[in-house]
């Protein structure tokens, strides 16, 4: 079936209805100079056998090879039971919720999330989700500007050791709000985001202070002195997380004396395949204070006239119900099928089992930094604790070492020139997915593209 099943008769007379002769006709108060006219990169339509393949091949390309590439997707161990459930169709095909009373299911899965990342941040509330982390973060940098009435700023300091992908989002999002998002340089030695550098704007009116923990190199930040500072000068805490470190580390709701005032973060490695790139799903949660300023939806539990139990659309304030000037967003839709997912995974994993995720892809990081430490031309970028990724420094432009290191089935990390002009760094990610064996393959590999070197292994060679 096509995509959109009228055919040419069927649209003529829809046209004639209407008393338009074409489709162009009918959009004919838009400007030609706004219009993009024919998609030039848009390929012709095919049919379903040709479009399998296609996907096919695609997907092939990523399989056979280990894959330590982080910076922002991870791979983790998923349940079978969690697609099993979630691929069901009452799941699958569920469409938005807008009819409570046929829609019970789908809104006790989002408010069973919520409650699942509410408790996982120790925030107040949580939002059904977003589309991404990085447009959670924008979203949150708006929020932001709208709650803090005392400061009426429309500046954010955005420290430059927050994902740039994030960083890039956040600018396209906000900058036609006419909001500047001013960058604070790190520590070079650590990677940490500098209080000294935060003191240079003392006294200065800022919505908030963006606090990523850890941060894009792995890094975990101080981050009870960078919120207690962010609160004393007036301004509200914006957390990135990722989720599954919050298993172990200190949640956004307990940072500093008072907590973040609101977190947000990529959800996909709460149940969520790297699927080359997505769907993912983003998670925003906040204090109660600010909870009338949060984009999207949120899910309440109440009970009906005879007494029971009922789930139900308790905020959603999108430019669809209300007046769209007063509006919070129209970028707030929910991902539920991947927040299905996740709430699956979260309910199977447990604390219990979130923690030891967190703590055996921990223990990894620890194996892998000791295997490659005896590699000659190998150093670790920052001296600071990291969690499940670190920054290698090498002694030759690391693009070509991880070129090689493909070569040979390893996915080496991400190279750091582009974003911070680090030729010979990268970014390497381990997760509890791998075995000892793979760390030794992983520096195995590293070795011959810095050496050419091939022969023995690194086990070998130290024994």
């Amino acid at each position: 079936m096509p995509y959109i099943p009228h055919t040419d008769n069927e649209i003529k007379e829809m046209l004639d209805t209407i008393g338009v002769s074409s489709i162009e006709e009918l959009f004919d108060e838009i400007p030609a100079s706004i219009k993009a006219g024919e998609l030039q990169k848009v390929p012709g339509g095919v049919c379903e056998m040709v479009a399998l393949r296609e996907m096919a091949d695609r997907a092939e390309k990523d399989s056979g090879a280990l894959c330590f590439i982080g910076a922002g997707a991870y791979e983790h161990h998923i349940p079978a039971a969690v697609w099993d459930i979630a691929a069901r169709g009452e799941f699958m095909t569920a469409y938005t919720p807008y009819q409570a009373e046929a829609s019970q299911g789908t809104l006790q899965v989002i408010y069973e999330y919520q409650s699942m990342m509410a408790h996982l941040t120790a925030m107040d509330v949580s939002n059904a989700s977003m589309y991404d982390g990085a447009s959670g973060l924008a979203e949150a940098v708006l929020m932001s500007v709208r709650a803090n009435k005392k400061a009426k700023s429309r500046r954010v300091l955005m420290p430059s050791n927050v994902h740039p992908l994030y960083r890039e989002t956040c600018t396209s999002i906000v900058s036609s709000q006419h909001i500047e998002l001013v960058d604070v340089p790190f520590d070079e030695e650590t990677g940490k985001t500098s209080l000294n550098a935060l003191r240079a704007y003392e006294g200065e009116k800022f919505a908030a202070l963006v606090i990523a923990q850890p941060n894009f190199f792995g890094v975990l930040d101080d981050i009870e002195a960078l919120t207690n500072w962010a609160h004393s000068q007036g301004m509200l805490v914006i957390a990135v997380c990722n989720p599954t470190s919050l298993a172990l580390l200190t949640p956004p709701g307990e940072w500093g004396e008072k907590g973040a005032d609101i977190a947000v973060g990529e959800g996909q490695p709460l149940g969520v395949p790297l699927s080359s790139g997505g769907p993912y799903f983003g998670y925003m949660c906040c204090k109660q204070a600010i909870v009338r300023q949060m984009p999207g939806r949120i899910i309440g539990r109440t009970v009906d006239q005879q007494g029971k139990e009922g789930f139900v659309l308790t905020l959603q304030a999108r430019e669809q119900h209300i007046r769209r000037s007063k509006a919070t967003s129209n970028i707030c839709t929910n991902q539920g099928w991947a927040v299905t997912a996740a709430t699956l995974y979260m309910s199977l994993m447990g604390a219990g089992g979130l923690g030891r995720v967190a703590r055996a892809s921990h223990q990894n990081l620890q194996k892998l930094k000791q295997s490659v430490a005896s590699i000659e031309g190998v150093a670790l970028h920052f001296s600071s604790a990291c969690f499940h990724e670190v920054v290698i420094e090498l002694n030759q432009p690391a693009q070509l070492v991880l070129d090689k290191m493909a070569e040979n089935g390893i996915l080496g990390g991400y190279a750091l020139a582009k974003d911070y002009g680090w030729e010979n760094a990268f970014l390497t990610c381990i997760t509890e997915t791998k075995t000892d064996a793979d760390i030794i393959k992983f520096a195995q590999a590293l070795r011959v593209a810095l050496t050419g070197d091939s022969a023995g292994s690194i086990a070998e060679k130290r024994g």
